[in-house]
């Protein structure tokens, strides 16, 4: 889990450009619009909308983009009807890919993800393939500096959180997804800073390859990643110590 999470703020850094600053916006608005659909456009009332608008202000999205998503969502104004979908395969290896997308087109996103999977050495595989190999969980990201680790712990754990860890500088919280919400509102309440909030998948197990191996999966997470229809990548791929100094 915390070598996953090292690998999601080296994208953090990486994703500093216009270019992508503007792909972020296009999948928050998209996240956003199937939030609102689903559980209705007061963030107040929907905690999966709540952390998409969230995400929309850390990445300086205007206001009136996102107010016009959640009208999109509740239907208030037209746009496109945007899908829920999961793909899993395999990349180089044989570490376990689990993707999660928003499409508004699923017979090109099968495509394009197959032929992803395919030019990168990967197979995409059938739904359920290594989906068991990861678990639904909420994350939140606090600075070591906000609170002492007692103080922090009893708040989230009396919210419902499940672990609290030290990553280098910062509190990683984890929750079950049912207890998201109160945690969420646990940090709010007591005042504390938090950096970044997400729904995620753990993976329960991870798989150990060697350097080389390891540069073409992550090559290929990253077009993955960058690819207009994929709102998160998941993996088994353990990055080690060696790995992540390679990556930086």
């Amino acid at each position: 889990m915390s070598g996953h999470n090292k690998w999601s703020k080296i994208k953090r850094q990486k994703a500093a450009t216009d270019a992508k600053k503007s792909k972020a916006w296009a999948r928050i608005t998209r996240d956003i619009m199937v939030a609102a659909r689903e559980g209705g456009g007061d963030p107040g009332m929907n905690a999966r909308l709540a952390l998409s608008v969230e995400k929309a202000k850390s990445e300086n999205m205007p206001k009136d983009n996102v107010e016009r998503a959640i009208k999109r969502g509740t239907g208030e104004i037209q746009g496109a009807d945007y899908e829920e979908v999961t793909y899993e395969g395999y990349a180089p290896g044989g570490v376990a890919v689990f993707v999660e997308a928003l499409t508004d087109n699923t017979n090109r996103t099968v495509a394009d993800l197959r032929a992803l999977f395919s030019k990168s050495g990967g197979s995409l595989g059938q739904s359920g393939s290594v989906g068991f190999l990861f678990e639904r969980k909420g994350q939140f990201e606090v600075p070591a500096t906000a609170a002492d680790e007692l103080t922090l712990f009893e708040i989230v754990a009396d919210a419902g959180a499940e672990d609290l860890s030290l990553e280098d500088d910062t509190f990683v919280i984890t929750t079950p997804v049912e207890a998201f919400g109160a945690v969420q509102k646990a940090l709010d309440a007591a005042g504390l800073e938090v950096t970044e909030a997400e729904l995620t998948r753990v993976a329960t197990t991870t798989k150990t390859v060697d350097l080389s191996t390891a540069r073409s999966v992550t090559a290929l997470i990253e077009k993955l990643e960058e690819y207009q229809d994929v709102q998160a990548v998941y993996t088994t791929l353990e990055f080690d110590d060696e790995l992540i100094a390679s990556l930086q």
